[in-house]
């Protein structure tokens, strides 16, 4: 063989193992699976935190492997403030935020689940958020680069104090963390409360060192951040509701392929009616758990003075019908029956 060809042979050999190199990688990427950072700020076992565990469940089954889901539950990926804008970065692909997150970003039609006494039932709230009205909502969430894809419910809020709640003018002058809400701030500030806006993970500090009075939230909340433990009187005034809205980034989303896409929605829709099947029993079980404990004294109100603490709200959806709404409130009234005044 000349030197001629034993150059050429060099040549094509490194050429054919250059091209392997590369080949080896390739294949590689091309078996990694999705990843999908799936971020929430409550605990695992409450029932955002068991249903984002089934939608992992789910997902990685119907995509036999080749979507994998990292679920960072009680705030160990980003708080509550920073989240919905990690999403909209790409930092973070799935979020089940609470639906008072949206005004803050500009979608104030979202506020409107924070209303207190708006809801009397889940049967009444799921009219809302399995129909035309919970559709177009998540519509206007796309300009943000937000894809919606669900709603979970978590439940209705209960308030708690370190002093007797049985009346609205109880609330007088105490300091009540809430969300980041105007609806909210408006909701505390009609029964004289002082609305604190603070991040659900520093709440417990926040009641254990007197920084904030009172706290609203759903028993299943209160039970696994313990918040009874620095709290003497829970009032059940189930005065309003608390529940996510599972999203995900816009540009992420339309970028799956196509029976990815298909697979997901189908473990969405099953993670979702597993979700709100245990919403209501998780709650009822955080109840009794908190009962049990003997930490605090649970206040079970009279129809006549949940009457009161109703009447002590409504005054805020005629206040807040410009910022939220009022065709949207109107559009609620009428399919859920809802009256004002009883």
């Amino acid at each position: 063989m000349n030197a001629a060809n034993r150059m050429r042979r060099r040549v094509l050999a490194t050429a054919g193992a250059a091209s392997a190199t590369l080949a080896f990688p390739m294949i590689a990427r091309a078996q990694a699976p999705i990843v999908i950072k799936f971020s929430h700020v409550v605990a695992l076992d409450t029932p955002k935190g068991k249903a984002a565990e089934q939608f992992k469940k789910l997902a990685e089954e119907r995509t036999k492997g080749r979507v994998k889901v990292e679920v960072y539950p009680n705030s160990t990926l980003y708080k509550d403030r920073e989240e919905v804008e990690a999403l909209q970065l790409g930092s973070v692909q799935m979020l089940a935020p609470s639906l008072a997150k949206f005004g803050p970003l500009g979608v104030r039609e979202y506020e409107v689940f924070d209303l207190p006494q708006i809801f009397d039932s889940y049967a009444e709230l799921h009219k809302v958020t399995e129909g035309p009205i919970g559709t177009a909502m998540f519509k206007k969430l796309e300009s943000k680069g937000i894809t919606g894809l669900a709603y979970w419910d978590n439940g209705f809020k209960v308030m708690s104090a370190n002093k007797m709640l049985r009346k609205p003018e109880d609330m007088k002058g105490l300091k009540v963390r809430i969300q980041s809400s105007k609806v909210l701030e408006a909701q505390i500030r009609a029964v004289g409360g002082i609305p604190q806006v603070m991040a659900f993970s520093e709440v417990y500090q926040a009641l254990q060192t007197g920084v904030v009075d009172s706290q609203e939230n759903t028993w299943s909340n209160i039970y696994t951040q313990k918040f009874h433990e620095v709290q003497k009187y829970i009032a059940v005034t189930d005065h309003g509701y608390i529940g996510y809205a599972v999203i995900v980034n816009k540009k992420f989303w339309d970028g799956l392929p196509a029976d990815i896409r298909t697979a997901l929605e189908g473990a969405m829709k099953d993670a979702t009616k597993y979700a709100n099947e245990i919403a209501q029993k998780d709650n009822d079980d955080a109840m009794e758990a908190v009962r049990k404990s003997g930490k605090t004294e649970i206040i079970k109100l009279t129809p006549d003075e949940k009457k009161a603490w109703k009447s002590a709200f409504v005054k805020v959806h005629k206040e807040m019908e410009e910022r939220v709404g009022k065709d949207l409130i109107a559009s609620i009234y009428k399919e859920t029956g809802y009256t004002p005044t009883s």
